[in-house]
C-alpha cells in the first residue's frame, strides 16, 4: 500500500510542476495556416468568355496543348482567327518566342489547320484552338527555354487571361510556337 501511494505522490507532485510550468511560459506559437492564392480567378472574366488549357500532349518531341474557349456570359460571343498567345516565364514575364499561325513551321498541317471562320458561341458553348511546339535543342550554346504560363486573349486587341499549363511550356532552344485557328471542334 506504501508504493502504491509513492507513486500517486509523485505523480502528483510531476502533474503540478508540469502545470505550474505551463501556467508561467507563453502560449504556443500557432501553426500558420497554409499560404492562399492572392489571384482572385474570375469565373467569367470580360468580355463573358473563359479560356483554359488541357493537358499537354507530347510525342517524338511534338508538344501540342488544346485551349478552350466557353462562353461563360450570358450573350453569343462571336470568335474570329487565332488566339493571342505569349509565353511568360516563373516570374510571369514575356519569354521571346515567335507565334505563328497554323501548323508549319512547328508541324505538317492536318485537319486542325482549317482556314479561320467566324464562330458564334451561345452561352455554355465552347471553340477549342491547339498550340504546337518541340522541345528542340539546336544550339548547345543556348539555354532551352521553358515556359510556367500562357498569356492568351481570344483575339488580338482583347482582354488576356492567364493559364497554368500542366508541365509548362518547354521549347528547347528553338523559340517557335504554333497555334490553330478557334473552331468548335468533337
Amino acid at each position: 500500500m506504501r508504493s502504491t501511494t509513492s507513486v500517486l505522490a509523485v505523480g502528483a507532485l510531476l502533474c503540478g510542476s508540469v502545470l505550474l510550468t505551463a501556467c508561467g511560459a507563453p502560449p504556443p506559437v500557432p501553426v500558420p495556416p497554409p499560404p492562399t492564392s492572392t489571384v482572385v480567378d474570375d469565373p467569367c472574366p470580360e468580355p463573358g468568355v473563359a479560356i483554359t488549357a488541357g493537358e499537354v500532349d507530347s510525342a517524338l518531341g511534338l508538344r501540342a496543348l488544346g485551349i478552350v474557349l466557353t462562353n461563360c456570359g450570358t450573350r453569343d460571343h462571336t470568335v474570329h482567327g487565332y488566339p493571342a498567345v505569349r509565353v511568360l516565364d516563373a516570374d510571369r514575364q514575356p519569354l521571346e518566342v515567335i507565334v505563328g499561325n497554323g501548323s508549319p513551321p512547328v508541324s505538317s498541317p492536318d485537319s486542325y489547320d482549317a482556314p479561320p471562320q467566324p464562330v458564334t458561341l451561345r452561352p455554355g458553348e465552347r471553340a477549342t484552338a491547339r498550340l504546337l511546339w518541340r522541345n528542340t535543342v539546336t544550339d548547345s550554346t543556348v539555354n532551352a527555354t521553358v515556359g510556367e504560363y500562357l498569356e492568351i486573349a481570344p483575339a488580338a486587341g482583347q482582354p488576356t487571361q492567364t493559364v497554368t499549363p500542366p508541365g509548362g511550356i518547354d521549347l528547347g532552344n528553338t523559340g517557335r510556337l504554333a497555334v490553330n485557328a478557334w473552331a468548335v471542334r468533337p
